[in-house]
């Protein structure tokens, strides 16, 4: 299977697919969404068709809902499967989170305790999809607002034993490890300095909106602003440690015009310059 060039990337926004035909940028991917996909035809999976032709894609699930107690959604995972053998994306990803409730499906990415029980649950659910798509998947870390009394592990155990369990791959969401730590009052740092960067297949990076509590600043993971320069250096510093990887910059609210976001990526290789020989091809 391939993987995706260690460079930056951007999530596709169809108001942009005119300017991405004519300008062809020189950016390593593309992310779409999973969900947006799962019709028959129509103009979305034109365009998809196109940009594929073109550039490698990252496929990103919302709705699996892999930290649910519930089985998974027989249903839905068939269209995936689907998905991933029209397109054969160089990359699947989703997130630990929950998102459904029987048949009721919540527009939320949940947090979930972080358990013995709760692990089975995960490493089970993550067994399941890579069976069924045939491939090795990536688990994005989550941005949270709340903690569980109930949780034994920490996150950064809980993520290490899943990718040890599972075999699958971890996506670091940095601008969601920015958020967490600030909005618990712990240490972003020490939260990376913990996370098994071995098991990291891409990087997310995105803007979140900031609300001043009483108690403090509360971080919201919204994707409707440039990255924050403490995100930058964070990212900056994760990197370096690791090597050029796949990178993409996330905005999904209040969308700009395709030269901001495309200017995003470049600061993204300006930084990926320094660990990468300078390469910002498609084919790096």
């Amino acid at each position: 299977m391939t993987v995706l060039p260690a460079a930056p990337g951007l999530g596709f926004k169809p108001e942009h697919f005119p300017a991405i035909r004519e300008t062809r940028p020189e950016l390593g991917f593309f992310e779409i969404h999973a969900e947006n996909y799962m019709g028959a035809g129509g103009p979305p999976h034109r365009q998809l068709t196109a940009l594929r032709q073109d550039y490698a894609i990252s496929l990103h699930g919302v709705g699996l809902s892999i930290g649910g107690p519930g089985r998974l959604d027989a249903d839905h995972l068939a269209r995936l499967r689907a998905l991933v053998d029209r397109y054969q994306p160089e990359s699947f990803s989703e997130h630990l989170a929950w998102s459904s409730h029987g048949a009721e499906y919540l527009n939320d990415l949940l947090p979930l305790p972080y358990t013995p029980e709760t692990l089975n649950i995960v490493c089970d659910h993550i067994d399941e999809v890579q069976d069924r798509l045939g491939r090795r998947m990536l688990l994005e870390n989550p941005a949270t607002y709340v903690l569980f009394q109930q949780s034994t592990l920490t996150e950064t155990d809980f993520l290490t034993q899943i990718a040890r369990r599972t075999g699958c791959g971890l996506l670091l969401d940095i601008n969601n490890v920015f958020v967490s730590t600030t909005n618990h009052r712990t240490d972003a740092r020490a939260y990376l300095a913990d996370f098994p960067l071995d098991k990291v297949g891409e990087i997310h990076l995105g803007g979140h909106a900031e609300e001043e509590l009483p108690s403090g600043p509360l971080l919201i993971d919204d994707h409707g602003s440039p990255v924050a320069d403490p995100v930058w250096v964070l990212y900056a510093e994760t990197v370096a440690r690791t090597g050029a990887l796949p990178t993409l910059i996330e905005w999904d609210n209040d969308v700009p015009p395709f030269a901001e976001l495309l200017a995003e990526a470049r600061r993204a290789a300006g930084i990926l310059d320094g660990v990468n020989g300078g390469c910002l091809a498609r084919a790096c």
